[in-house]
C-alpha cells in the first residue's frame, strides 16, 4: 500500500521478568496478558507518518482496532526496523507506545505492520534489507513485546513480491517467531497483505504463500488489496472484491488441503480503498459499495475487513483520486467506519442484529426541489428479519417520504425529500429509524435546503454541525472535523500548500446597499475571513486557540457576495467554526 517517502532491542530486566509469567509491558508502563484479536475484526490502516494521534483518531472514528502502517529500515542493509524508516521513531514506548495503551486499555489493539510500497520499492522492507533471518525474527519479536499486540501485518508488494530471497528470509523468520511464541506460551498470528486481481492472486502474491508453506510459516491470514487494479478497465468494486476473494478462496484450498471450508474463509482478509483509488474514477469505491462487501464478508465468515486509510474517511474532496487524506466522494465523516465497524466481533454471532445507513448522507436542496438517497440495511449477526423504517425531523416545509416502509434486513428503501417554496434556508438532521424484533438503530440523513434567505444574511451550515461542507466549497483537503471544534461537534478544516490557501467559500444574496457583519471563529496561522463580490473586506489572526473574527461590510446594488476562510500558503491548517451574519 502507499505511504510518503520519507538488531533486537535489549528488553529490560522488568519486560523480561513479566514476559516470563505471559504478561506485555506496553508504553503506558503497566504489564498486561496479551489479548488474542477478535475471529472476525475491523481493523483499517492508520498512516502513521502524518503525526495524527492514533488514540485519538481510533476514539473519534470508532474504530477499535487499527491496522498500523508501516515499520521498515532507515535505510537499505540494515536490520533495525524504525516507524516509516524514521530514525527518530524507534521501536520503543516513546513512539506511539502512550497511544497504543490507551487503545488497548478502550478494548482495542493494532496491529503494527512492516512493508508498505515504499519500503518494498526501495529495499528497505526489513526482510529485504536484512539478511539474517535471526535478526529479522528480532525485529518482530521487539514489536510483539514493545506493544504487547499479537498480530504482526507484512504487506508485501512491488519489489518484494520478486525478490526470492527477501521472500524465503521473512518465511523462516515468521517460523522463527511463531516457535518463539509457542515456547514462551504467547499468541502470536501473522497476516500477509498482497495485491490482487480480480480473479485471486497473481502467481507473484502465490509465490510467497507456497514459500511460507514449505518453511513451515503459519500465514494465519491473506489479507487483498481489492483496489489499483490497473488494467484499463472500469471496475464494479463490490463485485470485484467478493470475485477476488472467491479465487483467494480457491487458491488457499489448493495450498492448504486439509481444512475446512470454514477455515479457509476464515483466512481471507480483505483491504478496500474507499473512494477514487490512486488508479482513478474507474475504480470507485462507494457508500453502497461497502454495504454490499459488509453483507458477503459476514455470510462467508471472512476474517478481517480493512480499508486504505482512516484518515481517508471524508468527504472533503470530491472528484479527487488517490489522495491521503480523503475519500473524493460525497460522505459523512467516518462513513466508511461506522458500516465495517459491526464486523469486529467474536467466533460467531450472538443473536439476530443489523444495520442502517444511507447513501448519500446528505444533500443540498433549493426550494421547490427534491433530493433522494437509499436507505441500506444488513444483516450484522444471526438471521435476517423484517424492519420497519421510519423518518423524523423533517422541518416545515419539508416532506420525506420512505419506499417502501418495511424491508427484509439486506434491503433497500428510498428516501425522497420534497422541498416546498415555503421552506426556510437551513441545515435540518433528518433521523432514519429501523425497527426490528431484536430493536432498532438509527442514521443521521442531513439535508441543507439552500436559497438567498430572503435578503436576512442567513449562512447555511456556518457550523458545519451537518458533518459535511455543502453548501461551501473548499480547494483540496478542506473538510469537516471533529476536533477541534469551537461549539457543537464539527468544525471546518482549511488545507494550504505551498501552491493553494485552502480557501472555502459559500456564495450568498443579500439586501443590496445594506451594512452586514461578517463573524467567525478560527484557530491556526494566518486565518482569514472575509466577502467578496458585492463587498470587499477582509481580517486575519494567528492563534493556538480560538480567536473570534469580525468583518463589517456594506453591500453594493447587486447584493451578491461570496464568504470565505482561507489560511495562507506554505502555512499549517486552519480551523473554523460558527460563520454567522448579522
Amino acid at each position: 500500500m502507499r505511504r510518503i517517502p520519507s538488531v533486537r532491542a535489549a528488553l529490560t530486566a522488568v519486560a523480561t521478568a513479566a514476559a516470563s509469567v505471559g504478561l506485555i509491558v506496553t508504553g503506558g508502563g503497566a504489564a498486561h496478558a496479551a489479548t488474542p484479536l477478535p475471529a472476525h475484526v475491523f481493523a483499517p490502516y492508520f498512516e502513521a507518518y502524518n503525526g495524527d494521534s492514533p488514540a485519538a483518531l481510533s476514539a473519534a472514528s470508532g474504530a477499535k482496532y487499527l491496522t498500523m502502517a508501516f515499520i521498515q529500515a532507515a535505510s537499505k542493509g540494515s536490520c533495525t526496523a524504525y516507524w516509516n524508516g524514521d530514525t527518530a521513531k524507534p521501536i520503543a514506548a516513546s513512539s506511539f507506545g502512550s497511544d497504543i495503551a490507551t487503545i488497548q486499555s478502550n478494548g482495542g489493539d493494532v496491529i503494527p505492520s512492516f512493508g508498505g510500497y515504499t519500503a518494498d520499492h526501495t529495499g528497505t522492507e526489513i526482510a529485504d534489507s536484512c539478511t539474517d533471518v535471526s535478526a529479522i525474527a528480532a525485529a518482530y519479536e521487539s514489536v510483539i513485546t514493545t506493544y504487547g499486540v499479537t498480530r504482526i501485518d507484512l504487506d508485501t508488494e512491488d519489489n518484494s513480491l520478486t525478490d526470492s530471497a527477501g521472500i524465503d528470509r521473512r518465511n523462516k523468520a515468521i517460523k522463527q517467531v511463531e516457535d518463539w511464541a509457542a515456547a514462551s506460551g504467547r499468541t502470536v498470528q501473522f497476516s500477509y497483505t498482497l495485491p490482487t486481481t480480480t480473479s485471486g492472486l497473481a502467481d507473484s502474491g502465490l509465490a510467497v504463500l507456497r514459500n511460507a508453506v514449505s518453511n513451515g510459516a503459519r500465514i494465519d491470514i491473506v489479507n487483498i488489496m481489492t483496489f489499483d487494479y490497473y488494467d484499463g478497465a472500469t471496475h464494479e468494486m463490490a463485485t470485484d472484491t467478493e470475485n477476488a476473494a472467491s479465487g483467494l478462496y480457491g487458491q488457499l484450498a489448493s495450498l492448504y488441503p486439509s481444512k475446512t471450508p470454514a477455515q479457509l474463509w476464515a483466512m481471507v482478509g480483505i483491504t478496500e480503498m474507499p473512494g477514487i483509488d490512486d488508479y482513478g474514477a474507474a475504480e470507485t469505491f462507494t457508500t453502497d459499495d461497502a454495504t454490499t462487501v459488509y453483507n458477503w464478508a459476514v455470510q462467508k465468515g471472512i476474517s478481517s475487513l480493512s480499508f486504505w486509510a482512516l484518515q481517508r474517511d471524508n468527504g472533503g474532496c470530491p472528484g479527487t483520486g488517490g489522495s491521503d487524506t480523503c475519500s473524493g466522494v460525497a460522505q459523512s465523516q467516518w462513513y466508511f467506519s461506522h458500516t465495517f465497524e459491526p464486523f469486529t466481533g467474536g467466533s460467531g454471532p450472538v443473536g439476530n442484529d443489523f444495520s442502517v445507513a444511507v447513501s448519500p448522507p446528505s444533500a443540498s436542496v433549493a426550494p421547490g426541489g427534491t433530493a433522494s438517497a437509499n436507505v441500506n440495511t444488513a444483516v450484522t449477526s444471526g438471521a435476517a428479519q423484517n424492519l420497519t423504517l421510519t423518518a423524523s425531523g423533517a422541518p416545515a416545509g419539508v416532506a420525506v417520504k420512505l419506499d417502501p416502509t418495511s424491508v427484509r434486513a439486506g434491503g433497500t428503501a428510498t428516501l425522497t425529500a420534497s422541498v416546498s417554496s415555503a421552506a426556510a434556508p437551513g441545515s435540518y438532521p433528518i433521523t432514519i429509524t429501523g425497527s426490528g424484533t431484536s430493536g432498532s438503530h438509527t442514521v443521521t440523513y442531513t439535508l441543507t435546503v439552500t436559497g438567498s434567505g430572503g435578503g436576512s444574511g442567513a449562512i447555511v451550515n456556518g457550523g458545519f454541525e451537518s458533518g459535511g461542507t455543502s453548501p461551501w466549497t473548499c480547494q483540496p483537503g478542506g473538510t469537516v472535523v471533529s476536533s477541534p471544534v469551537h461549539s457543537g461537534n464539527h468544525a471546518l478544516q482549511v488545507a494550504p500548500t505551498a501552491s493553494q490557501t485552502g480557501e472555502c467559500d459559500q456564495s450568498l444574496t443579500l439586501s443590496p446597499n445594506t451594512a452586514y457583519t461578517l463573524t467567525g471563529w478560527v484557530q491556526g496561522d494566518y486565518a482569514y475571513i472575509g466577502v467578496k463580490g458585492a463587498a470587499t473586506a477582509s481580517t486575519w489572526a494567528s492563534s493556538s486557540g480560538w480567536t473570534k473574527l469580525t468583518v463589517p461590510f456594506t453591500t453594493d446594488s447587486s447584493g451578491n457576495v461570496t464568504v470565505y476562510v482561507h489560511g495562507w500558503y506554505g502555512q499549517s491548517d486552519v480551523y473554523a467554526d460558527d460563520f454567522s451574519l448579522g
